[in-house]
């Protein structure tokens, strides 16, 4: 790949959609396309369309239909790619930087370079002499000494998209054999390619008739039981920070901040200057924290009690 420095506008040109590059990524999500929708209309279209030189858009086709459905104007920068995989690789390249995507989608998206990757592992095969079809092959020209490395489909889409080639190898059986209930929570976030893989491999022993329905119970069961564990960690979550309060005023009520006490503490901790300007700061922090756990707890008082509080008081003055 490499800029060929060459840029049109949208004036001087119009470029070429191809369904297999505009579908190779997971569509934004709605709060994400609005976000970006507002960006363009308030600043223009900032960034340049990414198109090779077929003028084939291969990154920036989000920005480029908003773009003509609004009237606005924009930049196209030319780049040349050896073929359509390095273009789809390095498109899937740029946008793992700028998208947060899972494994699931990752090996999702390694699907749909398969056709490339396997197309150029023939073509390599084909220059070496691998089909007897190449020139070399046919004019005896390959010998022992040239011998053609095995291409390993699976590991080729995991290293394409960056992730194991045994979480990839599940993703391509979970594509083939699992049922639409599996795919579905897989899509939702509801199950991990593990689990995914685990169902599908359960219900490929049953009767094909019987396979939807005990793959959507299965699933069923597996998101009852994220939901318990989510429970679970959340309790456990409640209660650290239960506890973190707990030491914190058990500890603070065992001070005595009488002078003699902290010249005692600095002195047989030998703290130096800059070391007490720390312990300054830190101790002032501190009285703010705890002057603000003072004023929640204040607002979480019944209105009874400090009315009842408030007649007392006037009582007594």
């Amino acid at each position: 790949m490499r800029n060929t420095g060459t840029i049109y506008s949208s004036a001087e040109r119009t470029p070429t959609i191809l369904p297999e590059m505009a579908e190779l990524l997971p569509p934004l999500t709605g709060e994400q396309l609005a976000a970006l929708e507002a960006d363009i209309l308030k600043n223009g279209c900032y960034s340049p369309v990414i198109v090779n030189e077929d003028m084939v858009v291969i990154d920036g086709h989000n920005r480029q239909r908003l773009c003509e459905q609004h009237g606005l104007p924009y930049q196209m920068a030319v780049f040349s790619f050896e073929d359509m995989l390095e273009a789809k690789q390095w498109a899937l390249d740029t946008q793992k930087g700028r998208r947060n995507l899972d494994k699931w989608e990752l090996g999702k998206i390694a699907l749909r370079l398969k056709p490339d990757i396997e197309a150029r592992a023939r073509e390599n095969m084909s220059a070496g002499g691998g089909d007897q079809k190449s020139e070399n092959a046919k004019s005896g020209l390959t010998t022992l000494s040239d011998p053609i490395s095995p291409v390993s489909t699976r590991k080729e889409l995991a290293e394409a998209v960056g992730i194991g080639e045994v979480t990839m190898g599940k993703v391509m059986q979970i594509d083939e054999h699992a049922p639409p209930a599996v795919k579905e929570a897989l899509d939702s976030g509801d199950l991990s390619i593990h689990q995914g893989y685990n169902i599908t491999q359960q219900v490929r022993e049953l009767p094909e008739e019987q396979r939807d329905e005990a793959a959507a119970q299965a699933v069923e069961l597996a998101k009852a039981k994220k939901e318990i564990q989510a429970f679970d960690a959340e309790s456990d979550r409640r209660h650290k920070i239960a506890g973190l309060f707990c030491k914190a005023f058990e500890r603070a009520v065992l001070l005595e901040p009488t002078e003699e006490n902290v010249r005692i503490w600095t002195q047989c901790t030998r703290m130096t200057p800059e070391e007490i300007e720390d312990s300054v700061k830190e101790a002032r922090e501190l009285a703010e924290v705890f002057s603000s756990i003072a004023g929640i707890l204040e607002k979480m008082l019944p209105v009874e009690a400090d009315s009842t509080e408030g007649r007392y008081e006037h009582g007594q003055s």
